[in-house]
């Protein structure tokens, strides 16, 4: 049964109500270029270590085949745009750089949360008029193409650095999705508004992006200090900086920025002991440490040993002797890994 605006137009103003900034609707099917694009990224290696990408790449491919009998996917952003320069941190030779995503709670959770009640909000009103609307809720964890979906869904397009931009909101959101067997009346798509800008694409330190629209995440220092195991290539180690979990430049240089909307929740504003977190204090951590500070955290998910592992690379690219002494208690740490990273940073403030 095709379902009319007046359901639509309640359902994104519970979402809004709910705390997303945008609302918007497509077909699962509405992305026919997606299975192609996401095989060039794969067969040229760009994934790195993210085998899960090619495993499900059947199902990221072509949302159609996840859960066929779906009928239209809301898309929904959550802005979560930093109220203090995102960059202030970047180059501060004592502290570390947390991606700004990351500086408080885990955004599965909060997003998630919202999403179930939205979902649960739609199985009531269709209730109502004695249909039954059955749903399923994405928060990045699923293999679903969630950025070319909400391009599909009008709720921004796809950037040169491949994240989601909009008119709207910037480019500080979070997606998530509903994807529901009820027919619901589909937005238009948004076409691409990057123009001849490469803001993004110049501020990568580590030259991630082949060409506009195309990122080799082997490169990309979200991959290298979050998703890469083991040591990390030492022609790229001193590109990291103090980067020590993620990479905001890029996502900082869009000009759609100027239109950013402030995260209206206040889990996504920064801990003051991850705005600017001291690197000596953050090496020493040992397991259990680790587990405690980064308590519902995203950051919790890396582990101690690949975090340690990226403080000791910000430490070795400090320049500050002072911090010699952290990096040689632990040239001798039981993870491989870390001692060559804390061996590689004492060399380097030799």
């Amino acid at each position: 049964m095709k379902h009319g605006a007046d359901l639509k137009a309640r359902l994104v103003a519970q979402a809004l109500a709910e705390g997303f900034v945008a609302c918007k609707i497509c077909r699962p099917w509405d992305v026919p270029l997606v299975p192609d694009r996401l095989q060039q990224f794969l067969d040229k290696g760009y994934h790195g270590q993210m085998g899960w990408m090619a495993e499900r790449s059947h199902w990221r491919g072509d949302p159609s085949v996840l859960w066929p009998e779906a009928r239209s996917v809301i898309m929904l952003a959550e802005s979560y745009t930093p109220e203090e320069d995102p960059m202030a941190v970047v180059g501060c030779a004592d502290r570390g750089a947390v991606s700004v995503y990351a500086r408080n709670k885990d955004y599965h959770d909060l997003v998630k949360k919202r999403l179930k009640r939205l979902a649960r909000w739609l199985i009531e009103e269709a209730k109502a008029q004695d249909e039954v609307a059955q749903v399923k809720v994405f928060v990045d964890t699923a293999p679903v193409p969630e950025k070319p979906l909400g391009q599909a869904a009008g709720l921004g397009w796809q950037g040169k650095h491949t994240n989601l931009v909009s008119r709207d909101w910037g480019n500080w959101a979070f997606l998530g999705s509903v994807f529901t067997t009820l027919d619901l009346p589909a937005d238009p798509a948004e076409v691409d508004r990057c123009g001849s800008c490469t803001s993004c694409l110049t501020a990568c330190p580590t030259d991630a992006f082949t060409a506009p629209y195309q990122m080799d995440a082997r490169r990309c220092i979200s991959y290298l200090t979050i998703e890469h195991k083991g040591p990390v290539d030492p022609e790229l180690r001193s590109k990291l900086g103090n980067r020590i979990y993620g990479c905001d430049d890029c996502l900082s240089a869009c000009p759609w920025n100027k239109f950013a909307v402030t995260a209206s929740d206040l889990r996504y504003a920064a801990r003051a002991e991850l705005e600017a977190p001291k690197l000596a204090e953050l090496a020493l951590l040992d397991d259990a440490g680790f587990r405690a500070f980064f308590a519902g955290s995203p950051i919790k998910r890396v582990g101690r040993d690949r975090f340690v592992r990226n403080v000791l690379y910000a430490i070795g690219n400090s320049d500050l002797q002072a911090l010699r002494s952290v990096a040689e208690e632990l040239t001798q740490d039981p993870d491989p890994t870390v001692a060559d990273a804390a061996r590689w940073a004492v060399q380097r403030l030799s």
